[in-house]
């Protein structure tokens, strides 16, 4: 009889997790927009408040365990400015309500039936529900997150002691991203007529300098179906050749950072490749601004004036940026295979957004061991190619590796323009040409 009832209660949460959500355009619009009436409100954390070890007690409502031990040692003080609205682009939105009564999970975790494109699931999680983490992680994983196609270039990497602030090694990269499928604006839509390897999104990376590791590429297909495993390339210059990745190596230091190449976009991985637990809805302050106002660098000299985040704290490690107070979801990710190198990351996901400003790594001891930021700049407060784009602009990223003191430092020139991201890029033979 018990094993009877367990039964009957793991095919009802089986199924409320699963079944096609009753979602309405009410949903979606609070979704998208859930501060039509008002941005939430903490006691004193009104921007120009300044976050220090001498407050940090007052304010830690508003901060994840990392960041408080950070600021009580000293290393950092977080300043707080206005609050934002970041709308997403309206050809996302409306793709999420020409679809989102039609998704549902499937049977396993990695199987998303019946998705068109937009947000997968708008409605509010519940704790009830088993597999809200899941549906947090692909709402992030269908994001709009560089739109259809965007390019960071370029990009600039640093290496730095964290007890000297020395740079240790800077890297100039360009980036491109390519959604093959579930597009929203730019054509062809909504997927490319040729996509014979039914990818939904690929990533192309080279190195411009410095000359040792000079036309270093990377190349990742991801498909659409999340239980199939990405395939990953890898050009390097001094070698002449391209080599597939094997499938640890994308937990490996990549070109010697303190990032993976899972770590990228706060997550690069497969939505099967974890375990995924939403603890719940917080206010926190997260690192979401406008760019304009912020205290920026003119010292890579860009042709258009462009200009990039500066850095502070410890090391020079964490962007130097205003943090806003925001609506946020807290998901737990564990990975599936034991032999992985990381115990669980705390992705703060901007509830809004769906993008990850903050997330923290521990070991598989279960200590704290990477602190993980990716500041967002309001697109219509960015380079002007950005302007009524509707994305929220990857503007710094500040990866720290709190156990042996080191970090990796980004600063982007992100720009949501489909006319500097061509298709052929793609591939391994472009590779192979732009390597010659």
């Amino acid at each position: 009889m018990k094993k009877f009832t367990k039964g009957l209660l793991g095919a009802a949460l089986l199924s409320f997790a699963a079944s096609a959500s009753a979602v309405t355009d009410a949903d979606i619009d609070n979704s998208f927009k859930p501060y039509t009436k008002g941005f939430p409100t903490v006691e004193g954390v009104v921007a120009g408040l300044v976050i220090n070890k001498s407050n940090v007690d007052t304010y830690a409502s508003v901060l994840d365990d990392g960041m408080i031990k950070h600021i009580k040692d000293g290393w950092v003080e977080l300043t707080v400015g206005e609050p934002m609205d970041f709308v997403l682009n309206q050809g996302y939105i409306d793709a999420t309500k020409a679809g989102a009564k039609n998704h549902k999970l499937g049977a396993k975790v990695g199987e998303l039936e019946g998705y068109t494109a937009g947000r997968p699931f708008p409605i509010e999680p519940s704790l009830d529900d088993p597999r809200a983490g899941e549906k947090m992680a692909w709402n992030f994983q269908y994001g709009y997150n560089w739109g259809d196609g965007a390019a960071i270039s370029p990009f600039y990497w640093k290496y730095k002691n964290m007890n000297t602030g020395k740079i240790e090694r800077t890297i100039k990269f360009n980036f491109y991203f390519l959604n093959f499928a579930h597009r929203v604006n730019d054509a062809p839509l909504p997927e490319f007529e040729k996509n014979p390897g039914k990818l939904f999104r690929a990533i192309y990376l080279n190195v411009a300098e410095p000359f040792d590791v000079k036309n270093t590429q990377l190349l990742i297909h991801r498909s659409q179906n999340d239980l199939k495993r990405d395939n990953a390339w890898l050009y390097l210059g001094f070698q002449r050749r391209v080599r597939r990745l094997a499938t640890g190596q994308v937990t490996d230091s990549f070109l010697g950072s303190d990032l993976m190449i899972e770590d990228f976009e706060g997550y690069n991985g497969r939505i099967s490749d974890m375990n995924w637990t939403y603890k719940g809805t917080r206010t926190m302050l997260l690192p979401m601004y406008d760019s304009s106002k912020q205290e920026r660098t003119s010292e890579f000299n860009e042709s258009d004036g462009y200009t990039y985040t500066t850095y502070h704290g410890k090391g020079g490690c964490f962007p130097n940026v205003t943090y806003s107070l925001r609506k946020v979801y807290v998901v737990e990710s564990d990975p599936v295979d034991p032999n992985h190198p990381i115990g669980k990351r705390v992705h703060f996901m901007d509830a809004q957004t769906f993008t990850l400003p903050r997330t923290v790594t521990y070991d598989r001891q279960g200590k704290y061991w990477k602190s993980w930021m990716i500041g967002q700049a309001h697109p219509d407060s960015h380079h002007p190619v950005n302007k009524g784009t509707g994305v929220s602009v990857d503007d710094a990223f500040g990866m720290m590796d709190v156990q042996s003191l080191h970090c990796t430092t980004g600063q982007f020139k992100g720009l949501v323009d489909p006319s500097l991201v061509k298709k052929k890029q793609f591939s391994v033979q472009y590779m192979r040409s732009f390597g010659k």
